[in-house]
């Protein structure tokens, strides 16, 4: 059996010069974001508390919590919007398709019965309301003229909704049925965010002209705004009122996060900057915020979650970060097994500790993109697309000096021999590379397409896959290879081998969905019939003790054999990352991580049947 024991969430798609909405529900305290088709709540008591919505056909951009939190409404780049509920197996209870183009913001009614979503509307309609279980129209949206990348709904009674985009236009409708009442240009830029205070009384329009607005909630007159002194320096993406409507937190392109005292004539003064504790990068420009019970949640461009305390706005913030893109490999460090490296192919590597969560990004002085990587106690080597192998040493968090080699001819797959690890075998489209720390050995021609490759952990042995099917074995000696044996089973192109930790087996797994075990000394077949995969096989890993291996392949699945038993007794874990898993290890004997497309890492347990 095998058991989902944690996830390390993956951080909300941002976009550069745009403000993404995070939402909340209050009464559980967690929070909804959206990477890729994926839908991602987390409970802010606890981070490690994960839950995943993965139904979108398309890139999801936003999601909010009904005001009972019992339903969520997703929306995705197609105009598409899902109401589903928050309880176990998110059963979906409509489905309808709003607007023809992309959706950037929703909101429900007070009274959850309407939804009012806007966007891109492709020359159709920018807004459009409707009933949340019938899809009917509740109103006509007139007024805008380009992208709608905000709208809000009033809290009480009498309703309002409040609209504002890239027209630097804040439109104000009456109803139901809505109509078109006023609107306001007081903006010189896009308005990015428009919002109500909780009671009702007031609005907040907030934008790339640096400027926040307010307005009566009523007769939508302007009252007043944020003042200028101190104020922010850069396009402001997001505000967030407090739950006792006093005050507003906004978050800017310059890198700051505001607290604002409202007074009741609707004007703000800066109560308190947070400074976003980064680096000073693009990547630490705040796209995105929201202000739930006691916590300040901010976002930035690269991602980080930063939680700060309502009641001690001077404490340090939490920060709670990962990965946005594909995380295509796994380390496992020997000496601390509890301790996970993700690396994804932006460049971005990432230290988590099983039982804790996120635990550092690891800066490297040279931030390339990352094709393969491997780690060795104090030492990761990296290759990228820029045919250089880089050796980084790494002290605790930090990356120390870095050495680089140019191998001539992009690196396809890399593997150094665990036992003296300065040796590195690389395989490139023609042959192979053998590395000693960062010189080169030789560079071997092999004479036909090389996929994959693997070196024993003393480094005596070589074994290269071909995109032919067949895997070759070769004696290393010195600097030379010498052809042992060529195996003949697969039917596709190898993509992965791997010596088991005993090194008594080795394992291969194929384009064509099958893996294979064999026996090292004998070279015959030890497991056979591993062809459970629908599609490719991505990566695979060995047990500690030799005898489980799991693989990952693009069908989203994850399997794991035991060698001493047929293959039909194994175990499969179905839907473990959308869209293909691309790395696996085993941190101990019951417990295996894999990544994947979705950019989430997750750890499963795993008990043999007996």
């Amino acid at each position: 059996m095998s058991q989902l024991a944690e996830t390390y969430a993956c951080v909300p798609t941002t976009e550069r010069g745009r403000g993404i909405l995070i939402s909340g529900n209050p009464k559980s305290n967690t929070i909804t974001y959206t990477n890729g088709r994926s839908v991602i709540m987390i409970n802010l008591d606890n981070p490690l508390d994960v839950s995943v919505y993965a139904e979108h056909a398309y890139p999801a951009t936003v999601a909010r919590y009904s005001p009972n939190g019992e339903w969520i409404a997703s929306a995705d780049v197609s105009g598409t919007v899902r109401i589903w509920g928050t309880r176990n197996e998110f059963v979906l209870k409509k489905e309808f398709k709003v607007l023809s183009g992309r959706i950037d913001d929703l909101q429900w009614s007070p009274d959850g019965m309407r939804i009012v979503a806007c966007g891109d509307g492709k020359g159709k309609s920018l807004v459009r309301a409707f009933m949340w279980d019938s899809g009917t129209n509740v109103g006509e949206f007139d007024g805008h003229s380009k992208r709608v990348l905000s709208c809000a709904f009033k809290p009480t009674r009498p309703f309002r909704i409040v609209t504002c985009g890239e027209d630097f236009l804040v439109n104000f409708y009456e109803g139901p049925p809505f109509k078109f009442k006023l609107s306001h240009r007081d903006h010189s830029n896009f308005v990015n965010c428009v919002r109500f205070s909780p009671d009702g009384s007031k609005f907040i329009s907030v934008s790339s002209d640096k400027k926040g607005l307010i307005y009566d909630a009523k007769t939508a007159e302007k009252m007043g705004e944020l003042s200028s002194e101190d104020g922010h320096k850069g396009s402001i993406y997001a505000v967030s009122w407090s739950p006792d409507g006093k005050q507003v937190l906004t978050a800017s392109a310059d890198k700051s996060a505001k607290v604002w005292e409202i007074s009741e004539d609707g004007n703000g003064k800066v109560k308190k900057t947070l400074a976003s504790p980064g680096s000073g990068g693009v990547d630490d420009m705040l796209v995105g915020c929201l202000w739930q019970n006691d916590h300040l949640v901010t976002v930035s461009l690269g991602g980080t979650i930063s939680l700060f305390s309502a009641t001690d706005l001077d404490k340090a913030p939490l920060l709670l970060s990962g990965h946005m893109k594909n995380v295509t490999s796994l380390a496992v460090l020997k000496s601390d097994p509890k301790i996970i490296l993700s690396s994804s192919y932006d460049g971005l590597i990432i230290k988590w500790i099983q039982g804790i969560g996120y635990s550092g990004r690891l800066q490297r002085k040279e931030n390339s993109q990352i094709k393969c990587f491997a780690a060795v106690e104090e030492e990761i080597v990296t290759s990228g697309f820029d045919n250089k192998i880089w050796r980084v040493s790494v002290h605790g968090d930090q990356c120390g000096d870095a050495d680089s080699v140019d191998i001539g001819s992009q690196p396809k797959d890399m593997n150094l021999a665990l036992l003296s690890p300065d040796l590195a075998l690389v395989s490139t489209d023609s042959g192979v590379v053998l590395l000693r720390g960062a010189k080169i050995v030789s560079t071997i021609n092999l004479g036909f397409t090389v996929t994959a490759s693997a070196i024993s952990p003393d480094g005596t042995e070589a074994i290269v896959g071909g995109q032919d099917g067949k895997l070759h074995i070769y004696s290393v000696t010195g600097d030379t290879l010498n052809e042992e044996a060529v195996l003949e089973k697969h039917r596709g192109a190898i993509s992965v081998i791997r010596y088991s930790p005993d090194v008594s087996m080795f394992a291969s797994g194929d384009v064509n969905r099958e893996a294979v075990v064999w026996d090292r000394d004998s070279r015959e077949v030890k497991l056979k019939n591993m062809l459970y995969h629908t599609a490719r096989i991505n990566c695979l890993a060995w047990s500690p003790d030799s005898s489980m291996i799991a693989t990952g392949s693009l069908d989203t699945c994850v399997i794991i054999y035991e060698v001493d038993k047929p293959a039909s007794s194994r175990m499969t874990i179905k839907g473990a990352h959308l869209g293909g898993v691309y790395g696996l290890a085993f941190t101990d004997q019951y417990s295996v991580v894999s990544s994947g497309e979705d950019a989430c890492v997750r750890v499963w347990k795993v008990t043999p049947q007996s």
